[in-house]
């Protein structure tokens, strides 16, 4: 059972208001809207997917982590290596 059971709702309004977002600016661009104020939206919909990034990065630490050093070293040091390469390619984004 993936980490993010118990907030699935959570995770699933924020996505949908996310992509309300995107349609937003898609009608924005359709319109000529003026550059900075999509370039400011951009900014609101990155920022809310960071955050429902690090919400799901969190649960993965607290369950499946958690978890998998209880089993012992060896699976304990695979969930770590495999959450460290998420951290990593979170960062670069």
């Amino acid at each position: 059972m993936p980490g993010y059971t118990t907030d699935k709702e959570d995770y699933l309004v924020r996505l949908r208001r996310i992509e309300g977002q995107v349609r937003g600016l898609q009608r924005m661009v359709d319109a000529d809207t003026y550059c900075i104020d999509i370039l400011t939206q951009i900014s609101s919909v990155t920022r809310a997917l960071q955050k429902v990034a690090i919400g799901l990065l969190d649960d993965h630490m607290e369950t499946c982590v958690r978890s998998a050093v209880a089993q012992g070293e060896a699976a304990g040091s695979e969930k770590i290596a495999e959450a460290m390469a998420a951290v990593e390619r979170l960062v670069r984004s």
